[in-house]
């Protein structure tokens, strides 16, 4: 059954049916107004599944891709995500009123690596059942690349329990980025029903054609359009 998926996924590609599971993402310190515009019109040139945009810009990507098929993600608690529940779920309130149908949040690491699992399930909770309420999906980042084998296995047990959308690899700001081990880790460890965003370093088609078929569903990058570039080249 596995082995069909990926070849599925393969064929799709080699076709240049990517756009569809591709993140655009800009989410530097120095975005400006201009540069959103610009992703959210290569964006409904290539027909990419969203673009991710700081929370700040939200509401101009909204407008830029209303009537449009592609939706707008945004990121909760970046890039540490140690911020108060408090602020998490507000912000998490603020996106969605200004136009965010996917959130990306960012796992509180220090309460996870002190060992207090209640407060990330609780925080994970709240912001998941808030979006759920509105028809929205949550990507919980785990960040990865500072994770040990029995972190990714207790961070996916709470995704689990906390009914998120999809399990993140990274922000792409901390640690390492997405690899394919972690990827293959992780699809073992979720429910099929589940879904997996790979992020943080994926720069070539046949990094993304390699995440898929290892069991991602989603690439988050800020190199989409080099990437269907390179596939209408061919």
């Amino acid at each position: 059954m596995e082995k069909k998926r990926e070849q599925s996924a393969v064929r799709n590609l080699e076709g240049g049916d990517i756009a569809s599971k591709i993140d655009y993402t800009l989410l530097r310190q120095d975005t400006t107004l201009k540069q959103i515009k610009k992703l959210c019109d290569e964006a409904l040139s290539h027909h990419f599944a969203s673009v991710c945009v700081p929370p700040y810009f939200v509401r101009n990507a909204f407008q830029f891709l209303e009537d449009s098929k592609i939706k707008i993600a945004t990121v909760i608690g970046f890039p540490l995500g140690y911020c108060t529940s408090f602020i998490k779920v507000e912000e998490a309130k603020k996106a969605m009123d200004d136009g965010a149908s996917e959130l990306d949040v960012v796992m509180n690491l220090a309460a996870f690596f002190s060992g207090n699992d209640n407060d990330v399930l609780q925080e994970l909770q709240s912001i998941t059942t808030l979006a759920h309420l509105k028809s929205k999906m949550v990507k919980l980042i785990i960040e990865t690349g500072l994770l040990a084998d029995d972190d990714v296995k207790r961070a996916c047990k709470l995704a689990v329990k906390a009914d998120v959308d999809f399990v993140k690899t990274s922000t792409g700001f901390n640690g390492e980025g997405a690899s394919i081990e972690v990827i293959e880790k992780i699809r073992d460890l979720l429910p099929k029903k589940m879904k997996i965003k790979a992020s943080g370093g994926i720069k070539t088609r046949e990094q993304v054609i390699a995440f898929l078929k290892a069991g991602a569903d989603r690439i988050g990058t800020s190199s989409a359009v080099e990437i269907m570039e390179s596939v209408t080249a061919e």
